[in-house]
């Protein structure tokens, strides 16, 4: 069977339909190296020209760059023409801002010595997974993007918060779906663990599972996929190149 990469598919039961291809944009937040704001553009610009018409991001990807960025490039395309995603579970905190007791993510520093997204804001990365943590995300978000709501919310790499995701996140996004904020809600990670729980117990419309189901990993495969088939959650596939070893091989690296 012939797989229609701009075909649109259905994300649970929401309504929400994106592009079977879509473009994550830790890349133009400056993952691993400086990109310009021309050259952000000029990706997504050949993205769209291509057909691609989901996009996501979160607040981690270049510490509000990769939002910002993808917001100026979809501004002047109609809300109904593409899907955009965010995710919440991160807040950025400006350096002088952070409390002694934050929970601080230790792997994102501030833009001028981060191995991860250099060249970015001066901010702190704090885990906040509770109610009012997820609004302030989603009013940031929502501001870096110019829109007035999103279609997808994902909650972002609760893996040691499993207690505030349920019982902080889970029922702010679900509150954000029932007032029109947001028009499907998931979770996003790299464990499939969490995620199997999640689909237990939460009225969740779609996973981001990053980099367990490609041709290296498909532990999704034995519970996850299976379990969200049944419940009626949808599955974005993400980190499809494994980080890159798929798309860059080197002799020896496996």
């Amino acid at each position: 069977m012939v797989v229609e990469p701009t075909e649109r598919v259905a994300l649970g039961s929401s309504g929400v339909r994106v592009t079977r291809l879509g473009f994550g944009t830790a890349e133009i937040g400056g993952l691993y190296r400086a990109v310009s704001d021309a050259d952000a553009a000029a990706t997504l610009e050949h993205a769209w020209a291509a057909g691609v018409r989901y996009f996501d991001s979160a607040p981690l990807y270049g510490y509000g760059n990769a939002e910002r960025r993808l917001g100026l490039a979809l501004r002047d395309h109609r809300g109904d023409d593409f899907v955009l995603s965010t995710k919440v579970g991160r807040l950025l905190v400006p350096i002088d801002e952070v409390s002694s007791n934050a929970d601080v993510d230790r792997q994102a520093r501030d833009g001028q010595d981060d191995a991860y997204y250099a060249g970015t804001p001066r901010v702190r990365v704090v885990f906040d997974y509770s109610s009012d943590g997820v609004l302030r995300s989603v009013e940031a978000s929502l501001r870096r993007l110019g829109l007035d709501r999103l279609d997808v919310l994902y909650i972002h790499d609760p893996d040691d918060h499993w207690q505030d995701a349920i019982g902080g996140a889970l029922p702010a996004l679900q509150r954000l779906r029932e007032q029109g904020v947001v028009g499907a809600i998931g979770a996003g990670m790299n464990q499939v663990e969490m995620l199997a729980r999640f689909a237990r117990v939460g009225d969740f419309d779609a996973f981001l599972v990053a980099g367990r189901y490609t041709l290296l990993d498909q532990s999704a495969l034995r519970e996850l996929l299976p379990l969200c088939l049944e419940k009626g959650v949808s599955i974005v596939v993400g980190g499809v190149m494994n980080s890159g070893i798929l798309a860059d091989p080197h002799p020896g690296a496996l």
